[in-house]
């Protein structure tokens, strides 16, 4: 007993003791709580307050400010903060906000530093609550462990120790669970930004006009640069009509594609004129027509009864022979069912149709090296003039007009005679030109109009080339918004029928500025096709515009290039480009959305819609035919500012059989580092003394042929040792054909537009387009020097087909001067702006030369003007080669 009460008293002293300790450590907290807030007091006396920036009755909504480097909130700490001579502040909570709001109006200092002790205590207090718990939880399970149960649950009397295990195990599941569900509960209450579908966001800005669509800060930065967080709360992208989210690039018909609303009397008017316009050619097949039927009726002897040829909707009839699409009239072999074209007939019965058999277009690969300036790796090479002229073919008509099959050698059969055969109903064509004669005679007005209209001001012009007594220097320019009235329209015919190109300035300013830039085309295709065809697309063929061939690369590493630029080991840009990509025939179907943005962008609506166009024939075609392929094509291609001369990014002379219309629609620059452009200069050194010696060789050859011959005049031996020792000194002048080459010819502009200077960070691509007058003169010059030009794996141009046709020429500033000394002749050159349409005429031979990395979208057309050109490059293309590169698309 004695000991009992001795334990019991050392046990209440060491309480006493406790408590004594306690409260030396409240003091000692009280004092560092006092100094505390008189430290803080005097280190804040100058400092600022944090205040929200709306009141408690202000309902808008308003962004919350971020750093610039850092994408994360900021929370604000609840500090003691205030301003001079307003007393100490006291913390409160805004109803409407968590943040925390500062109140300069109230206590003494005294009650402050009551208040903050208090709530010191209280903390404290509360720590050691949970702290106890948590003890009590510990030796709760520490019991159950050790089969103490009759303590720990006054219900359960017996238990057995795996029931107490399971207990446990089942009860930190389910809370695990517990825990889980709300979280997952959590995210999922979140919003969801509208363009990448995820809700574990944290900052986001919602838009105030729909109050539905939020955007991520992320995805803002990522696919919407130009804009700011606060133009997206105001009025997001998809209010906007250009959000570039998965689903709305997989969306037709969110905006409206055509500019003007055409009237009643218009639409007539309209018609009218393009019945006017098409009635000579009408004419001219009737014509055609009636002289094969003459033919037919001699043949049999009495009025022909023309069978009809019949075909599905979904089948194109074309020659055997030349490839022509066949319109109505034609002759068929009733055995082999081989078709011949009327323009084929007439040239059997005139006996001058060629063979049109296929030619050998062969360029060696002679190694890297030599692509560069160096020498050729060893390799056997046949010459292209070696391989023959196209043979003239023995097929000829019968006395009395009929033609005999093609010989089996020619994949005909040579057993039966063609029969006539007809598409149309009979006199279709002929009723046609009867009730077209009707109708021009009622309205002459409009052509007198069109002629008549006033000349477009000054700040409608651009200047784009010098001819000495020509009026047509100056191209037609308007900005898109000033043409969207009817007398415009007057004023683009009035050009447009000479066949003079049209620019027509900010083209994409009418649209909703859905972004062009490749890699979002690219996630929409990704995201549109199956998974196969996903997987195809991983990689892209692109033509390597040194070597002039085909290449495969990663799309991911094509557009990095694209934004980055690409170099070879010797530091010379490698420019490739994409050419019609995605294929143009599924352009509607994988980009529905970029496709109705560009139809929208489309100046001239009455021409250059392709579904709606009023004076476009290709919109004509009934709609169960099957119809040429006009487009939409995308063009994306690498460019320099500097003109390498050899491997640039070019679109090389060619000529389209119809109208065309291109917008810039994108452009990035690649600037070249100093150690690049050092070694650019030194590259072209090479490269120019290469040409030189490859010129001496190939006229000491020509010299030494004519010799042979015995052909050789004193005369021209002397003038031709003079050309080879001339020539042998033109090395000597690489530094200044360099210095010439930099000055290349730009497009000129009025003091009415903005100048050069202002605008190159707008410009993208060099444009020559030359007059239609002018192409005889321009294809002698190609033949007389092609041996300047490369093509192929950079070999020289040896064989020449069609100088045009061939698309293996690019003129170089150096050439055009050369061809204005020379024949006196020079292209439209003037540099196409972003946002820029430019209308090209058929049958005006073009080239183009990327600045920058480009992005464009072409789409062609036929305008009634240009009817006649569609039908002479139709004659034109009949005669080449069956395997040349221009007869694929053009015949259709």
């Amino acid at each position: 007993m004695d000991a009992f009460i001795s334990k019991q008293d050392r046990h209440r002293g060491d309480g006493d003791h406790n408590v004594q300790k306690m409260r030396r450590i409240s003091n000692v907290s009280w004092l560092a709580s006092k100094r505390q807030v008189h430290k803080t007091l005097k280190n804040r006396v100058n400092g600022k307050i944090w205040k929200r920036e709306e009141d408690d009755d202000d309902d808008e909504w308003s962004l919350p400010t971020r750093t610039k480097n850092s994408s994360k909130k900021v929370k604000l700490t609840p500090a003691f903060e205030f301003s001079k001579g307003n007393g100490i502040p006291k913390k409160r909570l805004n109803k409407r906000s968590s943040f925390v709001v500062v109140d300069l109006e109230g206590d003494s200092e005294d009650e402050v530093l009551e208040q903050a002790c208090i709530m010191n205590i209280r903390a404290r207090k509360r720590a050691r609550t949970s702290d106890s718990e948590a003890v009590k939880r510990n030796h709760m399970y520490t019991r159950l462990e050790n089969g103490d149960f009759a303590n720990a649950s006054l219900g359960t009397s017996s238990s057995s120790p795996s029931s107490a295990s399971d207990m446990k195990s089942n009860g930190s599941s389910s809370r695990t669970r517990t825990m889980r569900n709300l979280k997952q509960a959590k995210i999922e209450a979140r919003p969801k930004c509208h363009q990448c579908m995820k809700n574990e966001r944290k900052i986001v800005v919602p838009c105030k006009k729909c109050k539905s669509k939020i955007y991520c800060v992320q995805c803002i930065k990522q696919w919407y640069p130009q804009m700011t967080e606060e133009e997206i709360a105001e009025q997001c992208p998809y209010c906007r009509r250009n959000c570039n989210c998965n689903a709305c690039l997989h969306s037709s018909g969110l905006i409206k594609t055509s500019k003007r609303d055409i009237t009643d009397s218009e639409k007539i008017q309209h018609l009218k004129y393009l019945i006017k316009s098409l009635l000579p050619f009408l004419e001219q097949i009737c014509e055609e027509q009636t002289q094969e039927m003459q033919i037919e009726a001699s043949i049999q002897g009495s009025s022909p009864e023309i069978a009809e040829n019949f075909c599905n909707n979904d089948e194109r009839v074309y020659c055997n022979h030349c490839a022509t699409s066949i319109v109505d009239l034609h002759r068929s072999c009733p055995k082999c069912a081989y078709e011949l074209c009327l323009s084929c007939c007439h040239e059997i019965r005139e006996g001058s149709l060629s063979s049109r058999a296929e030619m050998k277009f062969r360029y060696v690969d002679r190694g890297s090296d030599y692509m560069h300036g160096g020498d050729p790796v060893p390799c056997d090479f046949e010459n292209a003039e070696d391989q023959g002229e196209p043979t003239v073919v023995l097929w000829n008509a019968n006395d009395d007009g009929s033609i005999s099959c093609f010989p089996k050698e020619m994949a005909g059969c040579g057993d039966c005679v063609l029969e006539l055969k007809r598409i149309l109903p009979m006199g279709c064509i002929s009723e046609l030109k009867k009730k077209a004669r009707d109708l021009v005679g009622f309205d002459t007005e409009r052509a007198d109009s069109m002629c008549n209209n006033s000349e477009a001001g000054r700040e409608m012009l651009r200047s784009a080339a010098s001819r000495e007594g020509s009026k047509d220097n100056y191209l037609y320019c308007p900005a898109m918004n000033d043409i969207q009235e009817v007398e415009e329209l007057f004023h683009f015919q009035k050009h447009w029928v000479k066949g003079e190109p049209v620019i027509v300035r900010d083209a994409l300013e009418v649209t909703t500025h859905l972004s062009w830039e490749p890699m979002v085309m690219w996630r929409a295709l990704c995201e549109n096709v199956d998974r196969e065809t996903r997987a195809n697309m991983s990689e892209v063929k692109a033509i390597d515009c040194l070597a002039s061939c085909e290449v495969e690369i990663s799309t991911i590493q094509f557009f990095k290039g694209y934004t980055e630029g690409r170099r070879y080991e010797n530091f010379w840009p490698e420019m490739l480009k994409l050419k019609d990509w995605p294929p143009s025939d599924k352009f509607e179907d994988l980009l529905p959305r970029h496709c109705d943005e560009f139809i929208s962008a489309l100046p001239f609506q009455e021409y250059s819609d392709p579904k709606a166009g009023i004076l476009n024939l290709a919109v004509k075609f009934p709609p169960d035919l099957l119809k040429p392929d006009m487009g939409p094509k995308t063009y994306i291609a690498y460019g320099t500012t500097e003109e390498l001369g050899r491997g640039d990014s070019v679109t090389k002379l060619h000529c389209d059989m119809s109208d065309a219309v291109n917008i810039l629609t994108h452009t990035a620059e690649v600037a070249l580092s100093e150690e690049q452009q050092t070694a650019i200069q030194q590259l072209k050194r090479k490269h120019l003394a290469q040409d030189e010696k490859e010129r001496l060789e190939q006229d000491k050859l020509d010299h030494h042929s004519i010799e042979q011959l015995g052909d050789c005049s004193g005369s021209w031996k002397e003038m031709g040792v003079s050309k080879i020792i001339e020539t042998e000194k033109q090395p000597s002048q690489i530094s200044e054909q360099l210095e010439l080459s930099h000055n290349q010819p730009r497009g000129a502009t009025l003091p009415g537009l903005p100048s050069e200077g202002e605008t190159d960070n707008m410009c993208g691509a060099l444009w020559d387009i030359f007059r239609r007058e002018d192409v005889s003169k321009l294809e002698e010059y190609l033949r007389k020097h092609s041996m300047e030009f490369r093509h192929t794996y950079c070999s020289p141009v040896k064989q020449v087909v069609h100088p045009i046709h061939d698309q293996c020429f690019y003129l170089t500033s150096e050439h055009k001067k050369k061809l204005k000394e020379e024949f006196g002749i020079e292209p439209w050159t003037f540099e196409q702006r972003v946002g820029e349409a430019v209308f090209i005429p058929a049958g005006c031979p073009h080239q183009v030369r990327n600045l920058k990395s480009c992005t464009k979208v072409a789409i062609d057309f036929v305008s009634p003007e240009n009817v006649q050109e569609c039908l002479r490059l139709t004659k034109e293309f009949r005669q080449l080669p069956k395997n040349h590169r221009a007869r694929e698309d053009k015949l259709e």
